[in-house]
């Protein structure tokens, strides 16, 4: 699988059970990438989804688990460590700003041997500029 999530500079992803922020440019940058592909989320994360009309993407609590290799998953509220040896490439998306955190990101990138591969920055629509980090397997 490839994993998406979106965090802060303190690899915060979730606040009081809601999500830091949301961005409809970033969630057009998530579509793009899983154009052509299955895009799996959980039932809160497809509720930002829900009017876009894609037809790619599937949705269930335990979307970490159904992935396919190759597939897409956007893990918002999800921990990804118990499916570390499913992930193929990490696609870290920043909000390049500090939020309020009680679910971080837990995979260490660095430990677990991931390399950063590429690294793009784009301005959203309600983030000056979000930064995209490629990770593969080192």
């Amino acid at each position: 699988m490839i994993l998406i999530a979106v965090v802060d500079d303190d690899y915060g992803m979730m606040f009081n059970r809601r999500r830091q922020s949301k961005d409809g440019a970033l969630r057009e940058r998530i579509l793009s990438l899983a154009e052509g592909g299955t895009l799996w989320v959980s039932p809160y994360t497809y509720r930002q989804f829900s009017d876009c009309g894609a037809g790619n993407i599937r949705t269930d609590e335990e979307f970490l688990r159904k992935a396919g290799p190759g597939e897409y998953c956007f893990a918002e509220e999800a921990l990804a460590a118990p499916f570390a040896d499913k992930i193929e490439k990490i696609i870290l998306f920043r909000w390049n700003r500090k939020y309020p955190a009680d679910v971080w990101f837990d995979l260490d990138l660095k430990a677990d041997g991931w390399k950063l591969s590429e690294t793009k920055e784009f301005p959203g629509s309600s983030h000056e500029k979000i930064t995209e980090e490629v990770y593969v397997r080192g």
